[in-house]
Order: C-alpha cells, then structure tokens, then sequence
C-alpha cells in the first residue's frame, strides 16, 4: 500500500490459485473515510426525501431498484461492471434531483434522493464501484481473496 491508501499493486497478484481483489482498492483510513461519507450521503438523502412531500412506503419499495443493473452480469463481468458503474455512481442521481427540484418536479427529486439514499448505504457497507475483473473486486474491496 502506498502513502494515500491505495493499494500499490499494479497487476493481479497470484497466490496459490487464488487472486488479490485488493489491487486498486482504497485501504486503511481512506476506505473508511469513503464509507462515512456513504453513510452521511445515506443519512442527508433520507432527510431532504423527507421535505418532497412522498410517501415513506416509496423508500424501501424502490431502495433496491438500482441492484437491477446487476443484470448486465449475465452477459459478462465488462458489461455488468459497467453496467453497475452507471447505476451506482453518484452523477445521475444527483443531475435527477437538481432538474426536479428546479423544474418543480416532487417525483423526480424524490426517485433521485431514494437512489443516492442507495448508493450511500452502499458505499457505507463498503459495497463500492466494480473493476471488470470480478464482481467482488471494487474500489472499496478491502482485504479479499478469491479462489479462481
């Protein structure tokens, strides 16, 4: 690991038929700096879907919706990791609650806060952004192994 807490490995390290899911991931007390903003993105998300005015019966119904995306993984780990990228980085959601709060637009303000709502609570159980390689190899990994 290098000084700003990443992992400093540049390729797949093999170790006796299995491989270092740590390789790009984010360690130490960066990874956990990353997982409370995760939480508070969680928190802060919940507390403005509370001044839209919707039902609370909408957050747990749709707090999953964007697990959807993991669908890309039937065709391979490149598309479903992509797939899941754009579903679970902040940008879309984020331009979804400033054009509905500018437009005026309750609904899609609401469905955007339930979605950061989703990738803070991600991010806070250090479920983070997927390489191509493998499922389980994401920003936020950590410390895993996995049998090839």
């Amino acid at each position: 690991m290098n000084h700003s807490g990443v992992s400093s490995h540049t390729q797949h390290a093999d170790h006796g038929g299995t491989k270092d899911l740590t390789i790009g991931s984010v360690v130490g007390a960066p990874r956990l700096w990353l997982m409370a903003e995760g939480a508070a993105l969680l928190v802060v998300s919940l507390i403005a879907y509370s001044s839209t005015g919707h039902a609370w019966w909408l957050v747990p119904a749709l707090v999953l919706l964007p697990d959807v995306f993991m669908g890309g993984y039937l065709h391979s780990t490149r598309l479903g990791a992509h797939v899941y990228n754009v579903a679970h980085a902040t940008v879309l959601p984020a331009v979804m609650v400033g054009t509905g709060w500018w437009v005026g637009n309750s609904w899609a303000t609401a469905i955007g806060l339930i979605w950061l709502a989703h990738i803070g609570m991600d991010r806070s159980l250090a479920f983070g952004l997927k390489y191509n390689d493998h499922f389980q190899h994401t920003h936020l990994s950590g410390p895993r192994r996995r049998v090839c």
